[in-house]
């Protein structure tokens, strides 16, 4: 199946129909969107906060844990939800720039997180340790990804 068929395939798909047809399902999906990327940002971006020095006076024991699953769910539904929102026009949003950079943030965010939380170093953080050096460079990537993929996310509809 070449690309082109891809896209054609998943403007197909019943749900992407359907929200051409319904500016209110269209309008809840995109509510949801934004809904998800505010948890997921919004746990983020206080987690890697903590990591980095500041909040000192915070549990990384209780708050780690809790943030970082908070972070992961809206990362499902970002996802989830982007993906009903891409299906509607899946040969435009291909072709523009700044969605193929959100994806590219997404990726290297979700690797990021992925990688950070399979470490032993974030188990001694999750556990009430010292933060070691790569959980705080992973803390700074995640500062600047996410918030970068928000910002490329928005920059689509200007393309």
């Amino acid at each position: 199946m070449s690309a082109a068929e891809l896209l054609e395939a998943i403007a197909a798909w019943p749900l992407a129909s359907a929200m051409r047809r319904s500016a209110i399902l269209y309008l809840v999906v995109n509510a949801a969107h934004i809904l998800a990327i505010a948890l997921l940002v919004g746990a983020i971006v206080p987690l890697d906060l903590r990591l980095l020095g500041f909040f000192g006076n915070t549990s990384l024991e209780v708050l780690g844990p809790f943030l970082s699953r908070a972070a992961a769910v809206g990362l499902a539904l970002v996802v989830v939800t982007g993906f009903c929102l891409f299906s509607v026009r899946p040969a435009a949003y291909a072709g523009n720039p700044a969605f193929l950079i959100k994806l590219v943030l997404l990726a290297v965010g979700a690797v990021n997180a992925i990688l950070l939380q399979s470490s032993d170093a974030w188990r001694t953080v999750a556990a009430g340790g010292p933060i070691a050096g790569t959980v705080r460079l992973a803390a700074g990537i995640s500062l600047l990804v996410w918030p970068g993929a928000l910002l490329a996310g928005r920059w689509i509809g200007f393309l």
